[in-house]
C-alpha cells in the first residue's frame, strides 16, 4: 500500500470520529438524529429555545444553519418568546448554506437547494429553491435512500 493511500484512510477514519462526536453532542443537546444521517461538520444546528429533530437518511451539507428558535420575536409580539421546532423527515438532502427557521416541517424525499432560505413548511417530495424557498417541482420517486454506502 502506498504512502498517499496510507494518509488517505487515515484522514478518512480521523473524519469519522470527528463527525461521530459532532452527532453525539448534538444528541446531547437535545436533536434527535435518525439512523444514517450525516451531518457535516460544518454546519449550525441551534437548540437554545427549541426543538430540533431530523429523520433517517438525510445528509446536511457545509455552512447549513436549523435555527430552532427566532430571537426577534418578541419584538414583533410581546406574547411570542420565540421557542419552535423544527422537523426535518426522511431522506432529506439540504444544500451547502441553506436556512431552516422555526417551526418548519420538511416532508420525506425533498431536496433543499443551496442558499434556500426556508420559512414555511415543505411538502413531502419536493425540490425547494431560493430566498424565500419556494417548491420549484415535485420529486418523483422510487428515491434512493441518501447516504448510503452499501450501493457504491
Amino acid at each position: 500500500m502506498s504512502m498517499k493511500n496510507i494518509i488517505r484512510i487515515a484522514i478518512h477514519f480521523v473524519g469519522n470520529i470527528l463527525r461521530f462526536i459532532h452527532l453525539t453532542r448534538l444528541k446531547l443537546l437535545g436533536v434527535k438524529i435518525g439512523k444514517n444521517t450525516m451531518i457535516s461538520l460544518g454546519a449550525k444546528i441551534d437548540v437554545h429555545r427549541g426543538k430540533v429533530t431530523i429523520g433517517d437518511n438525510c445528509l446536511i451539507t457545509s455552512g447549513v444553519k436549523i435555527l430552532s428558535h427566532d430571537g426577534a420575536s418578541r419584538m414583533i409580539d410581546i406574547n411570542d418568546f420565540g421557542n419552535g421546532e423544527v422537523i426535518i423527515g426522511n431522506n432529506i438532502f439540504i444544500g451547502v448554506n441553506a436556512i431552516i427557521l422555526k417551526g418548519v416541517h420538511i416532508g420525506d424525499n425533498s431536496v433543499i437547494g443551496s442558499g434556500a432560505i426556508v420559512s414555511k413548511d415543505v411538502p413531502p417530495q419536493s425540490l425547494v429553491v431560493g430566498n424565500p424557498g419556494k417548491v420549484i417541482r415535485k420529486l418523483v420517486g422510487p428515491f434512493p435512500i441518501l447516504n448510503d454506502h452499501k450501493s457504491h
